[in-house]
């Protein structure tokens, strides 16, 4: 079983320390990849618009997707930074960025749950030695309590917050391109934004709103179509298949499937966090896509949702099927060819499994070989002692 899901990085450039950040994050979200899973074929099965609507099963929805996801993030970031005791009082402090916002924290999650392990990991090292014996078990527990009590209040009144104030400031900054007629420059905003889970925010608190107001006014909008393509998340899982880490490149089907068919977005944005270069490739397919229905006049009458292939349809107006099929399929084309590029074309992979197969008896062999040339040399530059 994989325990880490991305490779070490070495170095301390930018570049380096972005590539480090990216790992965590997709450290916190991968190894929970079966629970979103599960939350999408939930949602894409039993929501109203779904394959087999359940009123009764999609009661799981809203509480898996704001409650238990981002719970395990805030406990895997805990664990990573403190182990069992960082795992728990980040799961506890993650309470409270969840109470205290009424949209899915997966991104406050990613915050506060690390923080409160790194937290107590120096409260930790300052009781260590101070601590009598006999005491330990009761200055472990209290500690644990005090700092997921406390920073759970801090989610409430101080992280939530922040994260609902970067949430605005995306949807703000959206709507101000749209205004401005800006639109394909909007994917700029809107792909990153996805990424950090943010999705929901943008597209059911800005774009869908307007979304409405345009529609009521022309029959359609391109507006519901922003941020609901499903077109640059297929490209780059297609890129991810073929040239991603062969450990993961297994888990790339179902997430093809969940995405595309179930309209769960959130499938894929994992996959970005490990290599968050990738991000160039969703913003390239995002923006090709948004081009093409402008050119080709496409529109919706409704929010696709889930924004799966299936929903596109269903409110796709009469004859307006070759525009919004269109800009899906360029969307797809441009993210698979920025994301495969991006990726290397699978050269890295390639390079890596040939240092990795390379049989180490050969290298021993070499450097045998070395020391014996340089033990001769030395051999034939020592004095010979003449004979009496």
């Amino acid at each position: 079983m994989a325990e880490t899901y991305t490779p070490p990085v070495y170095g301390t450039g930018a570049k380096a320390t972005i590539q480090r950040i990216g790992g965590h994050l997709a450290g916190m979200i991968m190894p929970n990849i079966g629970a979103f899973i599960a939350w999408g074929l939930i949602t894409a099965l039993f929501i109203p618009t779904g394959w087999l609507p359940n009123a009764a099963l999609a009661a799981m929805v809203d509480p898996i997707i704001k409650m238990l996801l981002p719970i395990l993030i805030a406990y895997t970031g805990g664990r990573m930074v403190h182990g069992q005791r960082g795992a728990v009082v980040g799961a506890v402090a993650a309470m409270g960025v969840i109470v205290g916002s009424d949209i899915p924290m997966f991104l406050g999650a990613m915050i506060i749950g690390p923080l409160t392990a790194l937290i107590l990991k120096y409260v930790d090292k300052f009781t260590e030695d101070r601590t009598k014996s006999g005491f330990e078990m009761l200055v472990d527990n209290f500690t644990a309590g005090i700092v997921g009590a406390v920073m759970a209040i801090a989610g409430v009144w101080a992280i939530g917050p922040i994260v609902r104030v970067v949430t605005t400031a995306a949807g703000n900054a959206v709507e101000w391109l749209i205004v401005n007629n800006l639109l394909p420059i909007a994917s700029v905003l809107i792909e990153p934004a996805k990424v950090l889970f943010l999705n929901n925010a943008v597209n059911h608190g800005v774009l869908g709103p307007l979304g409405v107001a345009e529609s009521v006014k022309h029959g359609k909008s391109i507006l519901f179509m922003l941020e609901s393509n499903p077109g640059p998340g297929l490209g780059l899982l297609i890129a991810f298949l073929l040239f991603g880490p062969r450990p993961l490149r297994p888990s790339t089907p179902a997430a093809m499937i969940i995405h595309f068919f179930g309209g769960i977005h959130e499938i894929y944005f994992p996959y970005v966090l490990m290599k968050p270069r990738l991000i160039l490739g969703v913003i390239a397919g995002g923006a090709a896509g948004v081009f093409t229905f402008m050119i080709t006049g496409a529109g919706l009458v409704a929010t696709p949702s889930p924004g799966s292939i299936f929903a596109y349809i269903a409110v796709t107006p009469k004859g307006g099927w070759l525009g919004v099929i269109a800009g899906i399929v360029v969307a797809t084309a441009v993210s698979f060819a920025v994301s495969s590029l991006l990726l290397g074309f699978g050269r890295g992979e390639k390079a890596e499994e040939a240092v990795a197969d390379a049989p180490e008896p050969l290298a021993d062999r070499i450097e045998e070989t070395h020391e014996s040339g340089q033990n001769d040399r030395e051999t034939q530059t020592q004095p010979v002692a003449k004979e009496a």
